[in-house]
């Protein structure tokens, strides 16, 4: 079986970021394997555990996005592409266009994995588009997943306590959530082995691809610091008056 495993290399979402200009930012800070793509990161690994076959890691990025490759690597999968850029920012049709051709150029797949959503850009669309560009289902938002004969079933939480089963002919792409699985910790075994992986590395040139997309990143600012709360007493009636009316004059959001 040959699983594919979507990655982003994004900041921590514990550091300071600084903002540079009017659409940049300190790049000093420190990077690391997307969150929700450490989830489907061990669901691909267990899965070829039990199946047999091989994960193969692809991310799009700078160079820095090597050293969270191999920090992937050590969890378990086999190889990397990288596919370099100077662009920190790739909308989610470019990445989708980027990762769908590395994929098919580098398959055939049986199944891709992706996170649900990066936590910088959060724009959750890179997984259906991934999967439109290649005209295969898609599933996002994956709490459990199941594969046998040829199809993967899903389920995915899509509010007030409901569930949803949904059920996929391979290949297909499954986006995953917090909650489908444990991801394990790398050992230091794992991290040694890890340095002696192989990571394909091609210029975004090299692919030949027209990429078409009229996004546009046009400022990035500083989110502004938070004021401190203001406890509102009195009455029920007294405390909903007084919010209304600081939501309106103070906030300005009704």
């Amino acid at each position: 079986m040959k699983v594919y495993v979507c990655v982003k290399n994004v900041p921590d979402t514990a550091a300071n970021i600084k903002v540079i200009g009017t659409n940049g930012f300190d790049e000093s800070v420190k990077f690391l394997i997307n969150p929700y793509d450490e989830y489907a990161i061990e669901e691909a690994v267990q899965l070829v555990e039990k199946e047999g076959g091989e994960v193969v890691l692809v991310t799009v990025g700078k160079e820095g996005a090597m050293a969270t490759l191999r920090s992937a690597l050590a969890l378990g999968s086999h190889r990397a592409i990288l596919v370099s850029t100077d662009q920190q920012f790739l909308d989610s049709a470019d990445t989708a266009a980027i990762l769908g051709k590395v994929i098919g150029e580098d398959g055939p797949a049986d199944i891709i994995f992706t996170g649900k959503q990066a936590v910088d850009s959060e724009g959750m669309q890179t997984s259906y588009r991934l999967a439109e560009g290649l005209g295969i289902p898609v599933a996002s938002d994956i709490t459990k997943c199941a594969v046998g004969d040829g199809r993967v079933t899903v389920e995915r939480e899509i509010g007030g306590g409901e569930k949803e089963v949904i059920e996929m002919t391979m290949p297909c792409v499954v986006a995953a959530s917090k909650g489908l699985n444990e991801p394990r910790y790398p050992k230091l075994p794992d991290v040694m082995k890890a340095k002696k992986k192989e990571i394909k590395q091609i210029a975004l040139a090299d692919l030949g691809l027209e990429l078409s997309s009229d996004m546009e990143l046009v400022s990035l600012e500083q989110a502004p610091e938070r004021s401190g709360a203001r406890m509102i007493e009195g009455s029920v009636n007294d405390v909903v008056a007084e919010l209304v009316k600081a939501l309106k004059e103070e906030e300005k959001v009704i």
